[in-house]
Formats: structure tokens, sequence, C-alpha cells
């Protein structure tokens, strides 16, 4: 798919030169003379880059390009700026705000070309660096040496050789999601965005804005996003059954309409979705439509529970301590084989999910360099009607002094009306430390003002 490129300028005749010489480039062209075209252009077209000129009848070139700076636009969006009347301090304010590079007329049409170019490489790149950063929690594949774990990554590169849409089954907490940004990273396009949407518990109205947007909005909906890549639903069933005929009318007609609009808008996306419902079940009871169901099975997935592939546990509990570690600067621990075999033989009703959090818990809270499997035992036995009516001194240490940080840290939350960085300073610690120990002892600063 060719770049779009927004052109802006009130000049006809320096516009359409530029015009016909970027079309022979292969590149789609639009035309502003004003800024409020290029602002209605902008919103409703989005464009992959654009030129601006300085000089215009309505509102100078950097005004607008501080209006779209300041909205954050820039990054979806790279700005050259072009101009005969240009000064050292107007190049200098408008790479301030963010501008690519600054052309003065009359035009260069090679080196045009040749920062359109690298301005487009660059847009390329930040966006892939964000979803990178946005995504770090993913590793490069699911986890595991199970065989039942090989089997699924066995399934992944079968699946790949066709660009069909994919469902995904499973319990919460299995890694869904992790599976389908794996299978976006070894398909045919992996170069395209990963976008997640999560659906469950918006009303009708919002999720029909995050699929399809509204027209004249500067936000682009899901299914732009996701244009030339994948479109991840997470949970496709809690979709309201109006929106998943919406959904399904699009993704037949490889188009769809904007909230408030009457322009087909052509998407070109691979629709990977998942549930966490029996599929059977799902359909007898109408949470999933059936003609829905049946575009999006081209091929299906089901992720099992960790209980069923156990063994996989001490791979995991490594990867995470090391994750922990690593991006909160936490104090390495241990798990003894002793305390690894107890986490092999436990049920894991929260499956991937609740052996992250456990790992995180024990990291924060604890004060050894090895955790046992007392430690474990007293974490997996923990529930508060088991512990509230017990004095302090009857608990396990790691229970006692869980209690004590919890009263303590209620406390001077308490006192400082629910002030996190108060608080910090209050008990000597930094913020974000404070808020990992609230966070492990689901402490909620809201709910600790006087």
């Amino acid at each position: 798919m060719s770049a779009h490129i927004l052109v802006v300028d009130d000049e006809p005749d320096i516009h359409n030169i530029i015009k016909e010489i970027l079309e022979d480039e292969g590149f789609t062209v639009s035309i502003a003379a004003d800024g409020n075209t290029a602002r209605k252009i902008r919103a409703e077209q989005h464009p992959d880059l654009i030129l601006l000129d300085i000089w215009m009848p309505d509102i100078d070139g950097i005004s607008l390009l501080k209006e779209w700076h300041e909205s954050g636009l820039l990054i979806e969006n790279p700005v050259i700026m072009i101009s005969g009347h240009g000064t050292i301090e107007t190049a200098v304010e408008a790479t301030r705000l963010g501008a690519y590079d600054f052309i003065e007329k009359p035009v260069s049409l090679s080196k045009l070309l040749i920062t359109i170019n690298r301005a487009l490489d660059m847009a390329a790149l930040q966006r892939e660096n964000y979803g990178l950063r946005k995504n770090i929690q993913f590793v490069n594949e699911p986890l595991g040496h199970s065989e039942m774990m090989r089997k699924l990554r066995e399934q992944v590169k079968r699946i790949n050789q066709h660009n069909t849409s994919v469902l995904i089954s499973g319990e919460s907490g299995t890694g869904r999601a992790l599976f389908a940004h794996y299978i976006h990273q070894n398909s045919q396009n992996h170069a395209g965005p990963f976008v997640q949407v999560r659906v469950a518990g918006m009303s009708p109205e919002n999720q029909a804005l995050e699929l399809f947007g509204r027209q004249g909005s500067e936000i682009l909906s899901r299914l732009e996003q996701a244009n030339g890549g994948t479109l991840f639903i997470k949970d496709i069933a809690d979709m309201d059954d109006a929106i998943q005929a919406r959904l399904l009318n699009s993704l037949e007609n490889q188009s769809f309409l904007r909230n408030g609009g009457s322009e087909p808008v052509p998407i070109n996306v691979r629709i990977i979705a998942a549930t966490a419902y029996e599929l059977n079940e799902a359909l007898k009871t109408g949470r999933l439509r059936e003609d829905l169901y049946y575009h999006l099975n081209v091929v299906s997935l089901h992720i099992p529970p960790l209980r069923e592939h156990c063994e996989d546990v001490p791979e995991l509990l490594e990867f995470y301590l090391n994750l922990f570690i690593n991006q909160e600067n936490l104090s390495y621990c241990r798990f003894t084989v002793a305390a690894q075999n107890r986490l092999r033989n436990y049920s894991w009703p929260g499956n991937v999910r609740e052996l992250k959090n456990l790992v995180q818990r024990l990291l924060i809270l604890g004060n050894d360099d090895t955790i046992d499997v007392n430690e474990i035992e007293s974490v997996l036995k923990q529930r508060p009607a088991q512990t509230e009516n017990l004095s302090v001194y009857d608990l396990p240490l790691r229970q006692a002094r869980e209690r004590f940080e919890k009263d303590y840290l209620e406390h001077q939350l308490q006192e400082a009306g629910g002030n996190v960085s108060q608080a910090a300073a209050r008990v000597g610690l930094e913020r974000t430390h404070l808020y990992r120990k609230l966070r492990a002892l689901d402490i909620d600063p809201k709910q600790a003002k006087k």
C-alpha cells in the first residue's frame, strides 16, 4: 500500500506540481489550500506524512504544527515544513515543535523525495519501537518445553501458512494474548501493526467507537490502527450482538463505515479473536453469533490450563523472576527445589497470570535470597477468612509480616489523606517502591482517604 501524503499549500502552481511528481513516484496525494481543509483531511483520511507551508490565508503553518504537536498527533503523521519566507528562527521553532525537516522554496525535488522517504522510514521505526515498548511483556515465543507447548508452537507454524482469521479459546490467564502476539510475529503480515482491543465491560456505544471510530475524530479506530497488520479482539463473546454483526459485515466487505460517516473505509486486517468461554456454550447461549463464529473460526487454537502442563512451571518461575528483577530493580531470589516441586503440584486456578503475580508478590515482600516451601505454603494457604481471627503471633512469619505491613501502610495512607507521595515520605520509601508494596498487599490508595 502506497504512502498517503497531504500537501498543504495555498499556491496552486506549487501544490499541483508537487502532487504530480509525488504521484509519479507512487504516492497517494491529497491537497489542502488552507489550514481548515488540512485539519479536515488529516482527521478523516489520516495521511502518512504532511508537507506544510508556513504562509496560508487562514492560519500560519507554525500555529497548525503547534496545534498538532500539543495534541500528540505528530507520532502518527510526521510533518515536513516548506516555505519561501523562512528564517533561521522559524526553522528552529518548527524543529522544536516536532517537524521532521524544513525545506526552503524553490523546492529541490530530489531533496524533497529523499526527505519524504527518510521521514516515512523514521515514522515506521517509531511505530515499531512503540509497539515493542507496549508489548515488552511478551517473549519471542510461548515458554515451556513440555510436549503440549511444543505441539502448540507447531500448530502456530501450520496456521501461519495462510493469513486467515484465528479463534483462540482457553481459560482466563492461560496466555491467549501471548499466543495472539506470537501468531502475528510469525505471520506474513508481521511487519504491520499488532493492535489489541478489549471490549468486555464496555457499553455497545463504546464498543462501536473503539472498533469503528467517529467521523471527523483525530483518533483512529482500532480497525484503522491495525490496517496492514493484525487486530486482536480479546473477548469476542462479550461483544454486543449488533456490533458483532457490524464487524462481520466489515470483514466480509474489507471496509467499514465510521460512526457518523457515509464513505466506506477500506481495510486489510487479519483478525485474531479470543474468548474464555467454552465455545459450544457461547454459541448455545447466543453470546457469540454463529455467522461471526464461522467467519472467524477458519482455524482454532485451544490454550490448555497450566495444570495440564505443570512440568513447565520451573521454567516460568525462572522467567518471571528475571523479568521482575530487571524491570523493578528487585533483589535476586531463587526458588528451592522443594518450593518448585510444591508449585508444580499446585492446581493454578488462575493459570500463568496467577504464577506471574505470585512471583512478583514473593519478590516484593521477601527479605531473603531464597524462597522455600514454607513461604510458598503460607502464600498459597493465605485466605482472609483463615487469618482474620488469628493473633499476629499465631501466624507464620511471612503472613505476620504481611499483616503488619498492610495495617501499617493503610494507617500511613489515611494520615496522608490517601496521597501516595506524602505517605512515601512518611515511611521513608521511594514512591515507586511504595506503589509496588501497595499492589502486592491489595491496598487501594483511593480507599485510604479519611
